[in-house]
């Protein structure tokens, strides 16, 4: 087991009982599962975010620009030590109120409460409770297609970003993300006797993008197609891949977004969503008492070119899809960007019902960029490994020890023959084991990554000595091969149990595996029954005109 870091003796404990009363509180608060997210997919509390240890300082300005809001790390327990390490990385970082929860993941069931599987948890649970909340409307696959094949006046918008419709689409689908579906609907469908249809690949954006158009007042019958295209599938029905059926660009002398822009903003009164100008912007961005994201919620190419400063892209469907990427912290003041009143009222509708508070930046089409000058958090600064090339290297089979921290699923595809699989969290016991197995400690050690921050905080963990042989190279797969390296495949190595980083059940069903895919809808449909009363306190619903 590695050696406490420094500063772990005045890193203080919270148990899940007294976490639990925290959480039912309507005030700030990070929980933060520091496990890889594989281990975080098995099993983990209800609002706990996601944030793995391997990248923990490359990722947590983002996730928690707030270095004086209340953090509480968890990790599996029962004498794992990730957590403690993780706070004291955080500590020294400069976040001034950090806790471990006692006996992590393993304490929290001890206690008798859920640990809930699988991914963006609150976001898909949130999309179940719309649905029972709203009725949305829905339609079967056998329905749809019925429709399709008698040519009836239908238009099918796939409500998912254009790289995941890119890879499988309902046929004759067009790409329109969630965010994108109020703000362009009268270009996709400009008969109000057309029948709307949203899909995503599950149900979550179906429901939510379905039921967007609906909050809006849109004159057409719109659905939400069950089960999106993992339904579609499952009844043998074939999808499209590689389809290039792309959202219409929309113009503001548009007559309809007058109209449209109207009902946004009834709909951001309706939830309670109020407008902050740039002066108030700014202040908020300073104040630590209160934890302010700020969030460009429009299509990348808009984003691309140009936003306000300061403002971090999410588009916005993905926003409310994954929630717990984006945001770390449990009610805290969501500040949405966009030049249309018509995207981000939207989006901000839905993300006060999840539980924040929602605000709408002063929307203004000429706005400049210099018109928000905030601050943002600040990067890691810590040293760089030395690289070395293939070529520099004396003997790839001999003498180095080569730790490949890519993912799981990269090392199986294809790694440097005598590699060893390796996360940051394990690095120092397997260069211990190498070590102790090889009979000699002075062999340079080679750790292989993609970025060369992920090494060095890898190399982190070592001791001195390690760290002074340490060297980076870099994941490239055709460098290799040029230089003649032997690179071989193990499909089933490491295996499953090991894979720290992967959660099978939930890549499995994009992979033709229509066991994996029936799984998982009903894992979205059984969320809500394992709510307990507080953790569906969490959400607050409005009445809708």
């Amino acid at each position: 087991m590695n050696a406490l870091p420094k500063g772990a003796e005045s890193i203080n404990y919270v148990k899940a009982a007294a976490l639990k009363k925290e959480l039912a509180r309507w005030q700030e608060l990070a929980l933060v599962d520091v496990r890889e997210q594989g281990q975080y997919g098995e099993g983990h509390p209800f609002h706990a975010a996601p944030l793995p240890y391997s990248r923990l300082e490359l990722d947590v300005g983002k996730l928690i620009p707030n270095f004086a809001v209340n953090i509480v790390l968890l990790d599996n327990g029962h004498g794992d030590t990730l957590g403690l390490r993780a706070a004291c990385r955080l500590q020294a970082m400069g976040y001034q109120h950090v806790r471990v929860l006692k006996d992590g993941a393993s304490g929290w069931r001890a206690a008798g409460y859920h640990l809930f599987k699988g991914v963006h948890v609150p976001s898909k649970t949130f999309g179940e409770l719309v649905e029972a909340k709203c009725h949305t409307p829905r339609i079967s696959p056998e329905a749809l297609r019925l429709m399709m094949e008698r040519g009836d006046d239908v238009v099918v918008l796939d409500g998912r970003p254009r790289s995941e419709y890119a890879k499988m689409n309902i046929p004759g689908a067009v790409s329109c993300p969630n965010a994108e579906l109020p703000y362009r609907l009268h270009r996709l469908a400009p008969n109000k006797g057309t029948t709307v249809v949203v899909n995503c690949a599950g149900r979550t954006r179906s429901i939510i993008g379905a039921q967007s158009l609906i909050n809006m007042g849109a004159s057409h019958q719109v659905f939400a197609l069950e089960n999106g295209t993992q339904g579609w599938y499952l009844k043998d029905y074939p999808l499209e891949r590689h389809s290039n059926r792309f959202y219409p660009q929309v113009s503001a002398a548009d007559l309809p977004l007058k109209d449209i822009r109207q009902n946004a903003a009834a709909l951001a009164q309706t939830c309670d969503v109020k407008t902050a100008h740039a002066d108030q912007l700014q202040r908020w961005r300073q104040d630590h008492s209160r934890t302010t994201y700020f969030f460009d919620i429009r299509t990348p190419e808009e984003f691309e070119a140009g936003s306000a400063h300061g403002a971090l892209h999410a588009e916005g469907g993905q926003l409310l899809q994954g929630t717990d990427l984006y945001i770390g912290v449990r009610h805290a003041r969501v500040v949405l960007y966009d030049t249309d009143g018509i995207r981000a009222p939207v989006i901000g509708s839905w993300l006060s019902q999840m539980g924040y508070e929602a605000w709408l930046f002063q929307n203004a089409e000429s706005l400049s960029a210099q018109n928000v000058a905030v601050t943002s958090s600040q990067p890691v600064d810590f040293p760089l490994l030395a690289e070395v090339h293939l070529a520099e290297l004396p003997e790839l089979d001999g003498p180095v020890q080569i730790f490949d921290l890519r993912s799981s699923m990269e090392f199986r595809a294809g790694h440097i023959r005598g590699a060893v699989w390796s996360t940051r969290s394990r690095i120092r016991l397997q260069v211990d084991a190498q070590s102790e197995m090889h009979g000699r400690e002075d062999q340079p050690i080679i750790l292989l990554a993609a970025n060369p921050r992920i090494a060095s905080l890898a190399a982190g963990e070592l001791t001195t000595s390690q760290r002074q042989r340490s060297r980076f190279l870099m994941a490239d797969a055709a460098v290799w091969m040029q230089h003649g390296v032997t690179i071989e495949s193990t499909p089933n190595f490491p295996a499953d149990s090991d894979c720290l980083d992967y959660l099978f059940f939930a890549h499995d069903r994009h992979e033709g595996n229509k066991v994996a895919a029936a799984q998982y809808l009903e894992w979205e449909m059984n969320l809500i029954y394992q709510l307990d009363a507080q953790e569906k306190s969490s959400f607050r619903f409005f009445e809708m005109g």
